[in-house]
């Protein structure tokens, strides 16, 4: 009851104090904006609020039907009158008076009550028109998320719609005072033409955040002087997405050292800084000794345990001028500089030994592993990092073939082995014209149904003398000479025979073939691929395309010309590897791309890593795209995948890659491969 009476009192307070306005033609109210009501109104006001009386009037409820963009601008009147009652707002709006529209133009100001609250002061002309596009561009500036504000070419504050006054830090914050980036401010108040539009920074008070920025050049209304029309959507959760999966692209996920896409530019820096300072460093390459024998008597999360503990004591070990990364496996790289000579770099090896080499506790065992190390001296043995690193390789694997646990430089001797890779490139020409590379078939498992839904063609060598070779062992060599193109078509030409004899058979299932990015490079990859999937009855909506992130760094037209024509064809087109290259997850949706499959290195690593893959998968989702978990080997994380709802898996828990006919056996049910 002392509520409605102090209102009561108020509104007795305005009637004495503002009496003489009831003579005037212009229409005129006092809102009070914490009860939601009108406390005053003068005899002209009547008539656009549809009101029989004063007191009908005042008695309404104004709270009713009111939008949160409306009840957020009334908040930010009242703050504003707060810190200054000498600003006024002027602005078209709409009122439902007896819930029908009035749109009228109300010049707001403050006006406190007798007891010091602050309410506001409506002042408006009833006569003026609008029409209806200016009535809905109104009502669209106001209701809007998007923020929006007018600046004059010095930055002052022209104008702001509720959106944007609701993140500004004060009234009239000037442009300057609104945006971080300098170089951005300068561009918008200089005298230019035409149309910004970036990423930046900008002060708001909640603080810096990241907003996506479009400004356009136009000429004020009521000024006729140039100005700029500034409209800003908050993208600083996407921004932090995207930073953290830029990280992930850079560093490896088990050890967070940086991994080799991070270190072929990072490194590279670093060599050509030394040398144009006429300074000499060395690049070491260190591999651990019998590091399989951990992952195969202990398991691999003692090996994985074991590697983080490596890249810790190298980390220790590093100063402000070395660098330590982690290639993959137990391969790490170490760049020392600068150095005085060759005798300066052997205390840094002895070091680096005796770190690595000093028992490890991993899962309550001592354990104790030796590194083989390669170096490679520059500008001595070469100025380039990738050159610098197979000298450093090949250095490493002659400490290997010399004993172990010790060191090598790089010498030209070593070339015997560039030999055997140039014999090995020759073995390879001859492998493919006598048919010796077959597809084995890896099944991928519908997670809700455990059907196999599909199946990856992985290449196998079948070698005369050394028997089935893995792909780690020739992919590398047939890419690096030019082979991998021809290799792509035997595999694909075997795939599509293999889909059509189990579409032969009623077993309509999906087969999925890997791409390499040297492939996109072939001007002729989509007739190529229809040519052959056409000779040999192939179904292109049933065939699935993988590619890695590099095929889309940069954004080059000609490949995605070439993705586009091949989703046109019915093909669909999977991201392998995911996670382990540009992994720039607000893009994706750019790219005819309908299957994501999350790198194993990500599902080995899935109870540290679940953020990542949760991310993925419901970034997926959002995009309507596929999902695979890649290399699932235990119960435990298929039950996670099942948790976070992924689509499907492929693994060893199901099977290992299969010669075509025991596939065959295993999708008709004659047969299941248990790991």
């Amino acid at each position: 009851m002392s509520h409605i009476k102090s209102i009561d009192q108020d509104a007795q307070w305005f009637a004495k104090k503002l009496q003489p306005l009831n003579r005037l033609h212009t229409v005129y109210w006092v809102f009070d904006i914490d009860n939601a009501r009108v406390l005053w109104a003068n005899t002209a006001s009547l008539k656009l609020w549809r009101a029989e009386s004063l007191d009908e009037l005042m008695s309404r409820d104004m709270s009713d039907g009111v939008s949160v963009s409306v009840a957020k601008r009334l908040t930010q009147y009242q703050n504003d009158f707060i810190n200054n009652d000498q600003i006024e707002f002027r602005e078209n709006w709409t009122l439902y008076p007896n819930d029908e529209p009035a749109t009228v133009e109300v010049i707001f100001s403050a006006i406190r009550t007798e007891s010091g609250r602050m309410c506001m002061h409506c002042e408006s002309k009833s006569d003026v028109l609008f029409d209806a596009e200016d009535l809905r561009i109104s009502e669209a500036l106001l209701h809007t998320s998007v923020q929006i504000t007018l600046y004059s070419q010095s930055g002052k504050t022209l104008y702001q719609n509720p959106a944007a006054r609701s993140i500004s830090r004060h009234a009239g914050e000037s442009l300057q005072d609104h945006f971080s980036n300098k170089d951005l401010v300068n561009t918008l108040t200089a005298n230019v033409s035409g149309e910004v539009n970036t990423v930046s920074r900008v002060n708001t008070r909640n603080g810096p955040r990241w907003h996506d920025i479009t400004a356009r050049m136009c000429t004020d209304a009521v000024t006729g002087k140039v100005a700029w029309l500034v409209s800003e959507v908050d993208v600083s959760k996407l921004k932090a997405m995207e930073e953290h999966a830029q990280f992930l692209a850079g560093h490896d996920t088990l050890t967070k050292l940086p991994n080799r896409k991070h270190l072929s530019i990072v490194f590279q820096e670093k060599i050509d800084n030394l040398i144009a300072n006429n300074q000499m460093g060395c690049l070491l390459f260190m591999d651990l000794d019998n590091f399989k024998d951990v992952n195969d008597t202990l398991g691999h999360a003692a090996g994985d345990q074991l590697l983080v503990e490596v890249a810790n004591r190298l980390t220790q070990i590093v100063s402000e001028k070395n660098t330590v990364a982690r290639l993959g496996g137990d391969e790490f790289l170490f760049l020392i500089g600068p150095v005085e000579s060759k005798n300066d770099t052997l205390a840094r090896i002895e070091e680096i030994s005796n770190a690595i080499s000093f028992p490890m506790d991993i899962e309550g065992r001592k354990l104790q592993v030796t590194p083989s190390i390669g170096a490679a001296l520059f500008p001595a043995d070469g100025t380039e990092i990738n050159a610098l690193m197979r000298q450093a390789d090949l250095a490493m694997y002659h400490t290997k073939d010399s004993g172990r646990n010790s060191y090598s430089f790089y010498s030209t001797e070593m070339s015997k082995a560039v030999s055997a890779r140039v014999n090995l490139e020759s073995e390879l020409a001859t492998a493919i014209r006598e048919n010796q590379f077959v597809a084995f078939f890896q099944p991928r498992i519908n997670i809700e149904t455990n059907q196999v839904v599909c199946a990856e063609a992985l290449v196998r060598w079948q070698h005369p003398n050394k028997g089935m070779v893995p792909p780690d062992e020739f992919i590398p060599a047939c890419e690096a000479c030019g082979l991998i193109g021809d290799l792509g078509k035997v595999v694909l030409q075997q795939t599509v025979k293999a889909q059509k004899i189990l579409a032969e058979s009623g077993i309509d299932i999906r087969m999925s073939i890997n791409l390499s990015p040297l492939q996109f490079s072939e001007s002729d990859l989509v007739e190529e691929i229809l040519r052959i999937v056409k000779s040999e009855g192939g179904e292109p909506h049933n065939i699935e395309l993988e590619i890695t992130e590099s095929v889309l760094l940069g954004n080059d037209a000609a490949s995605i010309d070439k993705l586009n024509s091949l989703v046109e064809y019915g093909f669909k087109i999977a991201i392998d590897d995911f996670g382990t290259g540009y992994s720039n997850l607000a893009y994706l949706h750019k790219y005819p791309l309908h299957c994501i499959k999350i790198d194993r290195s990500f599902i080995r690593e899935i109870e540290r890593a679940h953020p990542i893959v949760r991310l993925v998968i419901s970034m997926a989702e959002l995009f309507d795209m596929n999902v695979v978990a890649e290399g699932v080997e235990t119960e435990e994380q298929l039950q996670l995948l099942q948790q976070y709802q992924c689509n499907e898996y492929q693994g060893f828990l199901f099977s290992k890659p299969l010669a075509f006919e025991h596939f065959k056996l295993l999708v008709e049910g004659k047969n299941r491969y248990v790991a």
